[in-house]
């Protein structure tokens, strides 16, 4: 169970919206001589994007829990100096960039091994990451448009660029796990699709920005409420709900006979209410997201509506979909040209998709057997 749904269960999480609260306006924008990057704090996460941050050994007291980098102990370290920062409603993250081999997975495990790579390194950083014990930094995966500073490389794109992987992809698949702790959530697959835990490719759809993973769809229903009209979207691994505009959000609500309370600024909803799936047109393609994705069990006959509203200004996508879209669908970031062996980066900038696949359950056994049949250039991250 996540450290939110945690709270929420124990009757601590009005306190820490209270606490996030004061924090926002305490925190008063402070003269650098860079510029920042401005997060979106939208309750449930705050979204960074691209960019791979871990806390220096210079981190000293805020950092003391956390896994931290220390430069003299890498042979093949370059110091960049170049300084960013990140300002949160919370906070800010802030320090300078390295240059070093940065590797997906963990000791002990096949590693993809990403050379002569850009990271920050944090000297001091915001709550979102002392909060919440169970990590240590961010790994970035979106786009350089989205980079505190303009020649900070994600690591992803670095390692298409280098030809380190068969495929300028991954895969994100999430397993309904429910409430327990410290169990297998899902598998991060780099560089193919993932065929072991999703089932057969749906349709490939391109971004309509190449900023956030951004999508358009065409309609969204549940029960007899019903949004026509285009909008745009972001698939995101950071959110645990679905993110989306107040006059739809309170439709879908009233579709659900939820409850919104005030106090914890969540929709309550009954846990036996199926009202059917919520319904996502895709390019004339249908995506359900089943009840038991989209109401969340936090235990003692207690449930929550996997919804909540947010407004990213009129300049940006309409909504956020988050884990509980995931769960029942393995997005894919794919160029459309991948029968390619190795695409030039200029088609993967111009042609990025998304590439849906459903979800399959036989996991364990076929994963098993197809541990012998990996190609070296295919990685995967159990999460």
């Amino acid at each position: 169970m996540s450290t939110r749904f945690q709270m929420i269960a124990k009757g601590k999480h009005h306190e820490y919206l209270e606490y996030l609260e004061m924090k926002r306006l305490a925190n008063k924008p402070k003269r650098r001589d860079w510029v920042p990057q401005n997060a979106n704090d939208w309750g449930d996460f705050e979204y960074i994007g691209n960019i791979t941050i871990i806390p220096d050994v210079r981190c000293k007291k805020i950092c003391a829990d956390k896994h931290r980098f220390d430069q003299t102990k890498s042979s093949t370290y370059k110091k960049d100096y170049e300084q960013w920062q990140i300002e949160y409603g919370s906070g800010e993250a802030a320090g300078f960039l390295g240059i070093d081999t940065v590797r997906f997975g963990d000791v002990g495990t096949t590693q993809l091994s990403v050379p002569k790579t850009q990271f920050g390194q944090a000297e001091t950083i915001a709550d979102v990451f002392t909060d919440d014990p169970a990590f240590d930094g961010i790994l970035g995966l979106a786009f350089q448009s989205l980079s505190v500073l303009d020649d900070w490389e994600p690591v992803f794109i670095n390692a298409i660029k280098q030809g380190l992987l068969d495929q300028p992809l991954f895969t994100v698949y999430l397993e309904h796990r429910g409430a327990p702790n410290n169990v297998p959530g899902g598998v991060y697959t780099y560089g193919a699709i993932d065929t072991v835990n999703c089932g057969e490719l749906i349709a490939y759809q391109p971004l309509s920005s190449a900023t956030y993973f951004q999508y358009t769809i065409s309609n969204l229903s549940i029960a007899d409420y019903v949004s026509k009209g285009k909008v745009d979207v972001i698939s995101d691994t950071g959110t645990s709900f679905f993110g989306g505009p107040g006059y739809n959000i309170k439709k879908i609500a009233q579709a659900t006979n939820s409850t919104w309370s005030k106090h914890d600024q969540l929709y309550y909803v009954d846990c036996a209410t199926n009202v059917g799936p919520f319904n996502i047109t895709i390019n004339n393609i249908v995506y359900s997201v089943q009840p038991v994705n989209y109401i969340v069990d936090i235990g003692n006959n207690t449930c929550l509506l996997a919804f909540f509203e947010f407004d990213f200004g009129g300049f940006g996508p309409s909504w956020i979909f988050g884990d509980p879209f995931r769960v029942g669908f393995a997005p894919s970031l794919q160029d459309s040209k991948s029968n390619k062996p190795r695409p030039k980066m200029d088609q993967f900038v111009e042609d990025r998709t998304w590439a849906w696949e459903t979800e399959r359950h036989r996991l364990l056994a076929e994963r098993k057997a197809a541990n012998g049949k990996n190609l070296r250039s295919k990685w995967t991250n159990n999460i």
